[in-house]
């Protein structure tokens, strides 16, 4: 029986009523595959810049079940970009605002909002989902994210498969990506392309400085503490960032230092990158594109990560990530290091830390018949801190397996080291 869909939805069926050469084999047009379209559910964790701009294309391509999950509140400064959100919304939950704004502009679309943070929820929320899209500005919450939907997958229930598309803005730069769990590269694959946030040594910044981002953190880290002992500097106060300007600009004067300004001088004290509103849209419609494929099957889905560079113009690049055999979520989930017997568990802790394809935060470590170091709870912490200094001859034998955990995953790694 063909259903008298609203008009708004005329060109979105248009693709859905006949097959076309690049659709997937076993693509079947008509009615079953429009009405899915409107009735499947869909996650989008994120929105703000990148989250808005997902919605709302989502809503008009027709996705009628959304569901909404970040943790912040509307902030003044969002205005300009997050255009769900008005000034009289300033200090509520962006996710009930946005789902609010587009069930008022799209009758007929029922967004549910969770105010709060993904790890509140669990596998049997997440589960109810045909795909996840993420619009983060989070390394950690895009790995934990990941880890989520490849835990639950199990290849023996197809249903537990939950595509995850992934997108990411850095000023004129951009990304998108499809995951499929255990079939594609995961987001833990490709971790080592991700840039860890510029820093300076202070010796620069306290003796040659040479740019205007050495003289503005001398002004918020070595100056503001001495001028305010009890007082943390907010990124976000008007009044410490001129008070930060203006040392910045007298030590600037003295090195012959140019262009401090107050965005660049609030960017450096929040460690941000400037949002670019373009950006934002371009990567929302190409993971909006994905998922409407996804869903629909009416043609292929993108092999599988896409690159924008708009400071080298109109530029898009798009290759397909490797899935790799030894990755700790999606592969073999097996580390293996090697190490001197004397060496110490704070040295094997530190470089866990250093490895740049795992990037742990505050690594916990037990084998199956102890507990090695635990970072919490600190009655625990309290307990295992001695065993710090001592050697790892003396902790576990060589090749033993050592479960690793982390704040930053929702699962555990597998290492062996081997003592030699």
């Amino acid at each position: 029986m063909e259903v008298d869909w609203p008009d708004r939805w005329q060109n979105v069926h248009h693709y859905l009523k006949r097959a076309a050469p690049f659709s997937v084999e076993g693509f079947q047009p008509g009615s079953e595959v429009i009405e899915y379209l409107h009735e499947c559910s869909i996650c989008i964790i994120g929105a703000g810049g990148l989250g808005c701009e997902l919605i709302k294309n989502l809503a008009m391509t027709g996705f009628k079940d959304i569901h909404i999950i970040d943790m912040d509140t509307i902030d003044v400064s969002n205005l300009n970009r997050q255009f769900l959100f008005r000034q009289k919304d300033v200090g509520r939950s962006k996710a009930e605002v946005a789902a609010e704004f587009i069930m008022s502009r799209v009758p007929g679309c029922k967004v549910t909002p969770y105010f709060g943070k993904i790890q509140d929820k669990d596998e049997e929320y997440y589960s109810q989902f045909t795909l996840i899209i993420c619009g983060l500005d989070s390394v950690e919450a895009r790995r934990w994210m990941n880890a989520m939907i490849i835990g639950m997958y199990d290849e023996e229930d197809p249903s537990t498969l939950k595509p995850l598309i992934d997108g990411g803005t850095e000023g004129f730069k951009g990304q998108s990506r499809v995951i499929l769990p255990r079939m594609t590269a995961c987001y833990e694959c490709s971790l080592e392309m991700q840039t860890k946030p510029k820093t300076f040594p202070m010796c620069t910044i306290a003796n040659t400085p040479r740019l205007p981002e050495h003289c503005i953190q001398f002004a918020s880290q070595v100056q503001w503490p001495e001028e305010f002992k009890d007082k943390k500097l907010d990124g976000d106060d008007p009044e410490h960032i001129q008070w930060c300007l203006r040392k910045a600009k007298e030590r600037a004067d003295q090195y012959g230092i140019r262009g401090i300004t107050y965005s660049l001088t609030q960017g450096v004290v929040k460690n941000i990158i400037p949002a670019i509103a373009s950006t934002n849209a371009i990567i929302a419609a190409s993971c909006a594109n994905e998922a409407y494929k996804l869903v629909t099957g009416c043609a292929g889905s993108m092999q599988n990560y896409m690159m924008y560079v708009g400071d080298a113009g109109i530029y898009t690049y798009t290759f397909a990530l490797e899935r790799k055999e030894e990755c700790p979520v999606c592969g073999s989930a097996l580390l293996q290091f090697e190490m001197d017997k004397n060496s110490l568990l704070q040295d094997l802790i530190d470089l866990l830390l250093e490895k740049n394809e795992v990037q742990l935060k505050r690594p916990s470590l037990r084998t199956s018949s102890k507990s090695l170091y635990m970072q919490a709870p600190p009655q625990l912490e309290q307990m295992t801190r001695k065993n710090l200094e001592m050697k790892l001859q003396d902790l576990f034998t060589s090749n033993e397996e050592i479960n690793v955990t982390d704040m930053n995953l929702p699962i555990s790694l597998r290492l062996h080291v081997k003592l030699k």
